[in-house]
């Protein structure tokens, strides 16, 4: 896929313009989103994804746009998996409904930044180095392990970062409109919005980990990495007043993005061995009998998992909700 310094000029530009535009015209004037308002911009944003990708497919083929799609997909999974973490430091921080826009929008503009900077780093160990695919291979494996059998319990707003914050800054007891920082009796206070936003921030850090080398197993071209991403990321503030509710109910997310992360890693691993270089493996030649997993069975089998982790969702907190029901009729009639 060719990719021109001027094609990659206007879609950062493009990319800019469009937080640029939602942050003068939905986030500078603290206020909480309808739900008609989040459900229209989220449609809007998935369907001008949608849109660029069919572009990708007519202007350098399908299989280039089978990648994007793939690649689209698993990252806006695991931007949803962000939105889990985003509602508990939100809730842990008691961040007013009126400021969360604001909160989210930082936060999601580093973490396109961060991904950015990965997307580099990646794009450069792949060109210059083969046996990056075993080690992205490895960590996808990892963290697939840790997504389906790791504690998810742990408190993101006190962890030893947020602790030393504390111990350093003084800090008010209260919020003071969306300001970060105020001063009060002559001395400069940081609010708790401040330390949110650098919640968020470590957050993003780790969520880069995850999404960069997983969609490195998807497609190798950078300019797909970084649009699949930017999409992924765009809406995700709607996204998150839309489907605040929902995140409860999908229980089973964990175990499904474990999947995608397990799949894509053997994938990595598999691509590994057939470019092989390293010399304590098969003699440094290629091990031709691994098959390669074509990106038709990707795009297939990380659309099934995500649609059977939220079908298995839905049946079993509906199943616990009424199991809740029957009990509370059962104890009413004693």
């Amino acid at each position: 896929m060719h990719v021109t310094p001027l094609i990659w000029i206007v879609t950062i530009a493009v990319t800019i313009a469009f937080f640029v535009y939602e942050f003068f015209a939905h986030v500078r004037k603290p206020h909480e989103p309808t739900i008609g308002e989040s459900a229209r911009w989220s449609a809007f944003y998935i369907a001008l994804a949608l849109l660029f990708g069919v572009g990708i497919g007519v202007v350098s083929g399908w299989d280039f746009g089978g990648q994007y799609f793939a690649g689209y997909l698993t990252e806006k999974v695991l931007s949803v998996d962000n939105l889990f973490v985003f509602l508990l430091l939100m809730s842990a921080f008691a961040v007013p409904k009126a400021f969360q826009q604001k909160v989210l929008m930082i936060g999601i503009i580093i973490a396109l930044v961060l991904r950015g900077a990965f997307i580099a780093v990646g794009a450069t160990l792949i060109e210059n180095y083969s046996w990056v695919f075993y080690l992205f291979g490895a960590l996808l494996l990892v963290l697939a392990w840790r997504q389906a059998f790791g504690s998810h319990d742990s408190d993101p707003s006190d962890n030893r970062a947020m602790r030393f914050l504390r111990r350093r800054l003084p800090i008010t007891d209260g919020y003071h409109g969306d300001r970060l920082t105020v001063k009060k009796d002559g001395r400069r206070f940081v609010t708790p919005m401040l330390l949110t936003i650098v919640a968020i921030s470590l957050i993003d850090v780790v969520f880069a980990v995850d999404s960069i080398p997983a969609i490195y197993g998807l497609t190798s071209e950078a300019y797909l990495v970084f649009t699949a991403n930017a999409f992924a990321l765009m809406g995700l503030r709607q996204l998150f007043f839309l489907i605040g509710g929902l995140l409860q109910r999908l229980v089973y997310l964990s175990q499904g993005l474990a999947v995608i992360l397990g799949f894509i890693g053997v994938k990595l691993v598999f691509h590994a061995l057939h470019v092989n270089e390293l010399p304590f493996v098969n003699g440094g030649h290629p091990v031709e009998w691994i098959p390669e997993i074509p990106i038709w069975f990707s795009l297939a089998f990380i659309g099934a998992t995500i649609a059977v982790a939220a079908v298995a969702s839905l049946r079993k907190t509906r199943k616990d909700a009424d199991a809740e029901v029957t009990a509370a009729d059962t104890s009413a009639r004693r």
